[in-house]
């Protein structure tokens, strides 16, 4: 904070006179005002701004562990059994297979049928259609946070040009406060 050059009293921000003894705030103290409204506000991008613009979203062989080879092909061939798995073409011959059986079933009684209901048709059929509804979930999931993260730069950008008119202003005040000081 500066001070009057007369009196030495504290001078606001904004001050053109001293609050205490109405001298005119002069030259030196106009530009400390003029410089102090062009450094309102200095962005400082956040650390993860710059690094994402570096670095794409993970997908597929990144998100996989790296903690050892046994480990990294567990993950591997667990990704792609469950790729296998969870389309609609696997679901569709699993319940082929299984209504190969679903004869032998009904004349096995109910206690087979309900058997084979329970063990074959749903464990088999419905595993493959639940990872297809998890990898439709999860994409859908994935669309989002990208959106997300596009929304986020976007307003981003805008609170950026904000700030470059917010400058442009002050640069405006600055000069008007010089001119306006040039005239008392």
């Amino acid at each position: 904070m500066s001070s009057c050059r007369k009196c030495g009293a504290p001078l606001a921000a904004t001050a053109v006179f001293c609050s205490t003894c109405g001298t005119r705030v002069g030259q030196a103290e106009t530009e400390t005002l003029g410089q102090r409204l062009s450094d309102i506000f200095v962005h400082v991008p956040h650390p993860h701004i710059d690094r994402r613009k570096h670095y794409a979203p993970a997908k597929g062989a990144d998100m996989h562990p790296r903690t050892g080879p046994l480990t990294r092909f567990n993950a591997f061939l667990a990704v792609k059994i469950t790729d296998g798995v969870g389309t609609m073409w696997c679901a569709y011959a699993f319940a082929a297979l299984a209504f190969i059986s679903l004869p032998a079933a009904i004349d096995g009684g109910t206690a087979a049928l309900i058997q084979w209901i329970a063990q074959t048709f749903l464990q088999l059929v419905l595993l493959s259609i639940i990872i297809v509804g998890q990898k439709v979930a999860g994409d859908a999931s994935d669309k989002r946070a990208i959106d997300t993260y596009n929304d986020a730069e976007a307003v981003l950008h805008e609170a950026l040009q904000i700030q470059q008119h917010l400058a442009a202003q002050d640069a405006v005040l600055t000069r008007l406060v010089g001119s306006l000081s040039r005239q008392a």
